[in-house]
């Protein structure tokens, strides 16, 4: 017992780098699976927000349904929900998720034709 106390402190002095390594893989784990990704999804949205045109089909993060109007300079959309009925929203406020479900699910049935 008393030979395996001695090892553990022998070992201690080198425990300190090992810590170090160890906290650095924690942090290099943790920047692979959270921020990257991430940093990823803002860019693909950024893109998307730059790319809109007018007629696009788009779900708000609030889930309202509609086309692209009109695009303003301001970072503002008009989008037409209903025959005659727009509403002025953030780009920020479009779901990149949702808006490309409803895009692939409306271009499902078209390619079966």
């Amino acid at each position: 017992m008393t030979q395996l106390l001695v090892l553990l402190q022998a070992g201690g002095a080198g425990g300190g780098s090992f810590q170090l390594i160890l906290l650095g893989g924690m942090i290099l784990v943790f920047w692979l699976f959270m921020i990257r990704p991430q940093q990823k999804k803002a860019k693909m949205a950024k893109k998307f927000q730059d790319d809109m045109q007018k007629g696009d089909k788009i779900v708000t993060i609030a889930g309202i349904h509609g086309t692209v109007n009109k695009i303003n300079e301001d970072g503002t959309i008009q989008i037409e929900t209903s025959p005659g009925s727009y509403l002025k929203i953030e780009k920020s406020a479009i779901s990149l998720e949702w808006t490309q479900n409803i895009n692939k699910a409306a271009a499902a049935p078209a390619e079966k034709k």
